[in-house]
């Protein structure tokens, strides 16, 4: 079973083929493929490439499933004794990706 390490939004993300992953908001529609040419590692039946710094030729192939939310992340802040406490929110946007394709 092949499988490969690539990166988007700063994050570097483990997929095999048919996994689904939720990466940082990409301006991409539902439905449309996208190719990522970031792959830092590639292990398939003829062995690992290890990236210096990206495996050449390597290529993940994705289709987007939807684009989402995460859950809220509460912020609080708080003073003793002054009587100051802050609360703030945040749902960091998100996009759904289904891996279709590894190729090295």
């Amino acid at each position: 079973m092949s499988y490969a390490i690539f990166k988007t939004g700063g994050k570097q993300y483990k997929v095999a083929e048919g996994d689904k992953i939720d990466v940082e908001k990409l301006d991409l529609e539902v439905g449309a493929s996208a190719t990522f040419e970031d792959v830092l590692l590639y292990s398939g039946d003829d062995g690992v490439k290890i990236g210096d710094p990206l495996v050449s030729g390597a290529s993940i192939t994705v289709e987007v499933v939807e684009q989402l939310r995460a859950a809220k992340v509460t912020a609080f802040k708080f003073k003793r004794r002054k009587g100051h406490h802050k609360t703030k929110g945040h749902r960091q946007p998100l996009t759904r990706l289904a891996i279709t394709g590894i190729s090295a």
